[in-house]
């Protein structure tokens, strides 16, 4: 179901994030986001000098490539478009996120190495993000591959979606069919 009718209103921003996984030849996994922005009406860019309508105002890139176990091997960032001519400096600063495991507490290691002056805001925000789709690839590859996924009736520990939603509460109907073991209800 979509949201209701909007008031008349005229667009003036859009972000697009588009992500994907990929199951690379060498066993390893590629985890790709590109985000960008775009403006309905020109601007003064400053060192761009003057930017049209559409023109984006941010296009970026950040690739993951991860291994089995979620460690990220190699991260390569790249800035296309941006607004301030310094932006594309701090790129290779990602390259930093090699041999953090992409599980609980991964968003704070990724803030210390990459976050605030040593990183950059757009960047960093969908790390979380492909955090998430390295996660959903790992499912995918293994059905790919033939290889049953791990039974969930029988973790050998809590499985880190519980509490992450409504949908995973610990006491609703999901975790009691799914994580029986783990299921806080009545």
């Amino acid at each position: 179901m979509p949201l209701s009718e909007p008031a008349a209103r005229e667009p003036l921003h859009t972000r697009v994030i588009e992500m994907r996984g990929y199951i690379r030849d060498d066993g390893l996994w590629d985890i790709e986001g590109r985000l960008t922005d775009n403006k309905s009406y020109g601007f003064d860019g400053g060192f761009r000098g003057w930017v049209e309508p559409e023109t984006p105002v941010h296009d970026m890139w950040i690739r993951l490539t991860v291994d089995d176990d979620l460690v990220i091997r190699a991260c390569e960032a790249s800035t296309d478009h941006h607004p301030y001519e310094i932006c594309p400096g701090i790129t290779p600063a990602f390259g930093a996120l090699a041999g953090i495991r992409i599980g609980v507490g991964w968003m704070r290691e990724v803030r210390q190495r990459v976050g605030g002056r040593k990183g950059c805001t757009h960047l960093v925000e969908m790390l979380a993000q492909l955090g998430t789709v390295a996660y959903q690839t790992h499912v995918a590859k293994r059905r790919v591959k033939g290889k049953p996924a791990p039974d969930p009736d029988k973790p050998k520990r809590k499985p880190l979606a519980i509490d992450t939603c409504h949908a995973m509460a610990s006491d609703g109907p999901v975790v009691k069919s799914r994580f029986p073991d783990f299921y806080t209800g009545n």
